[in-house]
């Protein structure tokens, strides 16, 4: 399994990388990428209109691009932590299923981080019932990818451009962003310890 390291790369340009290595290689891959510009990411899907203030985005000149997997609307800066599966799925003995691929990361970020409460709630990752990760998944015949966010920290100032989604977790609530989210930094000094407990997690199934 290759370890892949990137730094300040614009997601877009990361989101491009991941679907060429998932397309075009048969090797397994985990890629650590720390910070990118200021952008907001939709999934495959979602409506600007529905999940945006679009008047306060387009006021403030913020990008906004669409990734090619599901999942939400985040908006990711320097303070945001990505680590990215990417798997043939003869790799595994699960079958490669949204849920199953959930259920052998949860327990990989278990081991690898050793964060009291962390645990899986629906699709995200939560400390007690704070989120602190997002995740989406793509799979093709023979292989897939798993992409997370990880928010070490968060200006409160970047979630006002989002809104409550229509479609949200059940154990979201109603709750604001600010109320929703948890962020890293209190648990790990600085972000190269977390992606250091991620690569030395990495390296025990290489």
């Amino acid at each position: 399994m290759k370890i892949i390291r990137l730094q300040d790369m614009p997601i877009e340009e990361q989101l491009a990388y991941e679907k060429k290595l998932l397309r075009e290689s048969s090797e397994n891959y985990c890629i650590l990428s720390s910070g990118t510009p200021r952008t907001i990411v939709l999934g495959i899907s979602g409506k600007p209109e529905k999940l945006l203030d679009t008047k306060r985005v387009a006021r403030d000149n913020i990008p906004v691009i669409r990734r090619f997997s599901g999942g939400g609307t985040v908006i990711v800066d320097e303070n945001t932590l990505f680590v990215t599966f990417i798997f043939n799925k003869s790799a595994h003995d699960f079958p490669a299923y949204p849920e199953p691929i959930l259920r052998w990361t949860e327990q990989f970020y278990i081991e690898a981080l050793g964060i009291d409460g962390f645990r899986l709630i629906e699709n995200d990752y939560a400390i007690g019932n704070l989120k602190c990760g997002g995740n989406a998944q793509y799979l093709r015949k023979d292989r897939w990818l798993h992409h997370t966010s990880f928010l070490y920290d968060f200006d409160p100032k970047n979630m006002e451009y989002l809104l409550l989604p229509e479609k949200r977790p059940k154990y979201r609530e109603d709750r604001a962003h600010t109320d929703f989210l948890t962020s890293l930094n209190s648990l790990f000094p600085t972000k190269e310890t977390f992606f250091q407990r991620v690569e030395d997690k990495v390296l025990t199934i290489s």
